[in-house]
């Protein structure tokens, strides 16, 4: 084995994973990732259980539900409240004098997922 080498690199590490759909969009998940999902009507600090999963996979042994997995949630809890970045939306017809300009920021939802329930 070449000194400078790591063994970390030759090994495939196995993570627990879910697909799940959150506020109409759907995310790969593993725990304690942090993610931003379109804004969501809870406090900061609660804890939301999302039951729309997808797709579990628990070290090699996948469950596709048809739609979702039958018993199966994904445990979060919603960090902070914010908003992206400003989005300029800019009309304009050549020749005619119109011009027209507006703005949009996205509400977000920080939230960590504390566990996957199989």
């Amino acid at each position: 084995m070449h000194p400078f080498s790591k063994e970390e690199d030759n090994k495939s590490f196995l993570i627990m994973y879910a697909i799940v759909d959150i506020a109409g969009q759907q995310f790969k998940v593993e725990k304690d990732q942090e993610l931003f999902v379109h804004r969501l009507d809870n406090n900061e600090g609660d804890s939301v259980n999302f039951d729309n999963v997808l797709l579990i996979d628990n070290n090699g042994s996948v469950k596709v539900g048809a739609p979702t997995v039958s018993g199966a949630s994904v445990s979060a809890k919603v960090l902070t409240h914010l908003k992206g970045d400003k989005v300029i939306v800019f009309k304009k017809k050549r020749r005619k004098g119109y011009q027209k300009s507006n703005g949009h920021r996205q509400s977000f939802t920080k939230i960590q997922i504390s566990g996957i329930n199989a």
